[in-house]
């Protein structure tokens, strides 16, 4: 009788052991798919820095098309994708803080806007993919040693096409032929500045205009470096894609009505804050195209040194009739051969900046 017991009792051990064996492994398969059905329905968030160098119409504009075209390809802020805005509000100082801050935050993806910002990115971020646009000369800068092969982890859009600012300086001789005297106001601190003034100053040169320059270090110069002009007897006023001038373009306008003297842009957005014409683009479209490489790095693995730097490639000339008014221009009596040959888009009003 002993013995039975002693052996039922052994089975009966044998049979919980087995049965715990059993709702052991069954336990763990069950935890396994929960864990693999977690991972798999866990979409990756990427973190995007985004540096622009101030705040104005046509680098807002650029701001704007990058995160749109995130939208559109199915990477939207708040869900799949974290998106950090610094701006550096026109101090090269900042500049670099921003990007020794991104380089810690180990982003995915750096947008710099402006070309002080895509030169403190690429000497602070070494692995991050950086992308910059709004930049007037990226190999003068020495962001690229190559616009179709870049090579580093560096690409994007330049916001100054071969023949856009050549065109500007024709339309000046085309639309007022007796014409002597161009005033270019910019920063000569700025790189992409001096990119844009020397072609400038190279197109003006064949066509027998001789340019007037004035400099401005910072946006309380701005309006002393237009009067400057007025009192050189400049015929018309350049304003290129000079973040200083431009952010403070509304006093450069002011001079300008006051003096009854034309004022030329470097970009539609300037036309439309009171610049009487220039040739240009949609730097909400440079942005967007700028927003379809990072959707290519982030989605699809692209390198930036294998992608090559772009151009805008919608460019036409506007004229500003509200503020060819109020700089003494009469429409109607312009050159007409100067108006059949460029045909201008025609902006009814001066958009409050």
């Amino acid at each position: 009788m002993v013995k039975k017991k002693r052996l039922a009792a052994i089975l009966l051990a044998a049979m919980m052991l087995l049965l715990a064996a059993c709702g052991g492994q069954g336990a763990s398969k069950q935890a396994g798919e929960t864990e693999q059905k977690t991972g798999a329905g866990t979409e990756k968030k990427f973190k995007v820095g985004i540096s622009q160098y101030v705040e104005h119409p046509a680098l807002d504009a650029a701001r704007e098309g990058f995160i749109k075209a995130l939208k559109e390809n199915g990477l939207e802020e708040g869900k799949n994708i974290e998106i950090d805005y610094q701006n550096a509000q026109a101090d090269p100082t900042n500049t670099n803080t921003i990007a020794q801050k991104f380089a810690a935050d180990k982003k995915d993806l750096i947008l710099a806007i402006a070309t002080p910002n895509a030169q403190a990115m690429l000497q602070n971020v070494k692995d991050t993919p950086i992308l910059f646009t709004a930049v007037s000369d990226p190999v003068g800068a020495k962001l690229v040693d190559n616009l179709e092969k870049p090579g580093k982890n560096i690409t994007g859009f330049s916001d100054t096409p071969p023949d856009a600012i050549p065109n500007t300086m024709e339309a000046i001789k085309d639309f007022f032929p007796q014409a002597k005297n161009v005033g270019i106001i910019y920063n000569s601190g700025e790189a992409n500045s001096v990119a844009n003034v020397k072609v400038a100053k190279e197109a003006l040169g064949k066509l027998q205009l001789t340019p007037v320059e004035a400099t401005a270090t910072n946006t309380s110069e701005v309006k002393q470096a237009a009067e400057s002009l007025v009192g050189k007897k400049v015929d018309a006023i350049y304003v290129p894609q000079d973040n200083t001038a431009v952010t403070a373009l509304k006093s450069i306008v002011a001079v300008a009505n006051k003096s009854k003297i034309p004022l030329f842009v470097g970009e539609l957005e300037s036309v439309r804050g009171g610049g009487f014409a220039g040739v240009g683009f949609e730097y909400s479209d440079i942005g967007y195209d700028t927003g379809l490489m990072a959707v290519k790095i982030l989605k699809d693995g692209a390198k930036p040194g294998d992608l090559a730097v772009g151009y805008p490639n919608k460019l036409n000339l506007a004229i500003n009739k509200e503020a060819a008014k109020a700089q003494g221009i009469d429409i109607e009596k312009l050159p007409k051969e100067a108006m059949d040959k460029w045909n201008p888009q025609l902006i009814e009003k001066t958009e409050a900046k």
